[in-house]
């Protein structure tokens, strides 16, 4: 019988709380870590493997590699079906993370990673990759990793950065148009009318106007941040797609290592100015 990952069993657990708290994902999003560090440690060692027995069966070595890949995109879908149903009830906690680190925050693009970092990431690895193994290439031999792109799959990358930073910018202006609401007529008005009780003494505020005033805000910004979540999913598998099996093994290990070691460093970085302080 199949056991539940530890986040999957975690989110089980909670389900029956009709209002997840920030602590509660701050659990689960640690067990996805954990989860995550597991992850990268099977596709480096699937990738050692492959370096191993691709002499004798280079096919059948790409073959075995597919399962590991789709397991750990699974991996991330299932991280943002989750935040998706902690934003239903919480979204500004999926806004502005307490779980992530400062040196992640600065980072943020409503609410994550910024997706067209994927693109930035996989220039990155395979320049890496091939200066790395620039002497075989000169030799005719190739790599097979991310510095062995063909020219047809630089074109679909280059296509696919041109759509999701199309895509990007939108969002980002749709974000930008509904930040612009906190100041329309009713939060100015609203605000206004706040301020003249407090300054009368007078406490009774009407909370149930002010939560009805918020709550299209928060609606608004739960679904720009289900627009940006599903376009990091998509970008990732686009990006995926376009790779043969052993890079992208390659491009999930640089996700996973740029990932957790920023989350490390961030950590770190927090607990040292604590300290200081």
């Amino acid at each position: 019988m199949s056991t539940l990952p530890s986040s999957a069993a975690y989110l089980v657990s909670t389900s029956t709380n009709s209002s997840p708290s920030r602590e509660t994902f701050r659990k689960f999003f640690e067990c996805w870590l954990a989860e995550q560090n597991n992850y990268l440690e099977q596709l480096i060692s699937s990738c050692k493997d492959y370096d191993h027995n691709k002499k004798n069966s280079p096919q059948s070595s790409q073959a075995t590699l597919q399962p590991l890949i789709n397991r750990v995109l699974e991996h991330y879908e299932y991280y943002y079906r989750a935040k998706s149903r902690w934003a239903k009830d919480d979204v500004l906690s999926m806004l502005s993370p307490s779980w992530t680190s400062t040196l992640e925050h600065a980072f943020l693009w409503i609410g994550g990673w910024r997706p067209s970092v994927a693109f930035h990431l996989l220039y990155s690895k395979s320049g890496h990759q091939l200066e790395a193994q620039l002497h075989e290439l000169i030799c005719g031999l190739g790599t097979g990793d991310l510095g062995d792109l063909s020219a047809s799959q630089l074109t679909r990358v280059d296509q696919l950065q041109r759509k999701t930073i199309r895509e990007e910018n939108e969002l980002t202006e749709k974000h930008v148009k509904h930040q612009e609401t906190v100041a329309d007529s009713s939060m100015v008005e609203l605000a206004h009318e706040v301020t003249e009780l407090l300054r009368s003494e007078n406490t009774g505020t009407d909370e149930e106007r002010v939560e009805s005033t918020l709550a299209p805000r928060k609606d608004g910004l739960q679904e720009i941040l289900q627009m940006a979540d599903d376009l990091r999913v998509r970008t990732i598998k686009g990006v995926i797609d376009i790779l043969t099996p052993i890079q992208a093994v390659h491009f999930l290990i640089a996700a996973a290592e740029l990932h957790l070691r920023l989350h490390d460093w961030g950590k770190k970085g927090d607990w040292a100015r604590r300290v200081h302080h």
